[in-house]
């Protein structure tokens, strides 16, 4: 009974601290205003301690098959190939849109930097392409068990710190590129394209 609840205690930790680090993370002319230069390595330090968080977090929700908390395990569909096949389906675009958002910001994905430019790529229409693809593949995993619970508990998950992340970024990026970021911001979704912006750009 002691490793259920020691499996999830690690995985509420661990997006506990996920949140914090990754907040830190990006916030380099933040933190520099206070840190000096060494800020820039120190974000890059705790982006890479996030994905370690990120990398427990997925092996809670796996162990979670084996160990699984019986007051909290509830079933999505008594055919698990059900959840697979739902887990999959949302796997597959995720991976595509984490892929396509790593390949077009470069090294800042991994080591921010004063040097990089605002992005391209899929960045002109989204401005979290990373972030829309990444978290839901918690979603996906929960899924893929066939855990209700998990499931509930990722989406919550990400409904709260998502926007806590985004809030502080874009704080951190209005600084770091000024009024084009600014600009960028009104005319681009967070998560989905304002088309209708840019059709409107076009037509001035």
């Amino acid at each position: 009974m002691l490793i259920p609840w020691l499996n999830f205690i690690s995985l509420n930790v661990c997006a506990a601290l996920l949140t914090y680090l990754y907040i830190l993370s990006v916030m380099p002319i933040t933190r520099e205003e206070q840190r000096g230069e060494k800020a820039w390595n120190e974000c890059t330090v705790y982006r890479n301690i996030g994905g370690l968080m990120e990398f427990i977090m997925t092996a809670n929700l796996i162990l979670w098959i084996w160990f699984p908390i019986p007051a909290l395990s509830w079933s999505i569909h008594p055919n698990i190939f059900i959840g697979i096949i739902i887990g999959v389906c949302i796997m597959v675009p995720c991976l595509l849109l984490v892929i396509k958002g790593v390949k077009d910001a470069g090294k800042e994905t991994l080591k921010p930097s004063k040097e990089t430019t605002m992005y391209q790529g899929i960045y002109r229409y989204i401005r979290h392409p990373q972030t829309l693809g990444e978290f839901p593949l918690f979603i996906a995993i929960s899924f893929m068990i066939n855990s209700l619970f998990l499931v509930l508990w990722s989406t919550v998950c990400i409904l709260l710190v998502i926007p806590i992340i985004m809030h502080y970024e874009e704080i951190d990026l209005e600084k770091r590129f000024g009024e084009p970021y600014r600009e960028y911001k009104r005319n681009t979704g967070a998560f989905f394209p304002k088309f209708w912006k840019k059709k409107q750009k076009t037509e001035e």
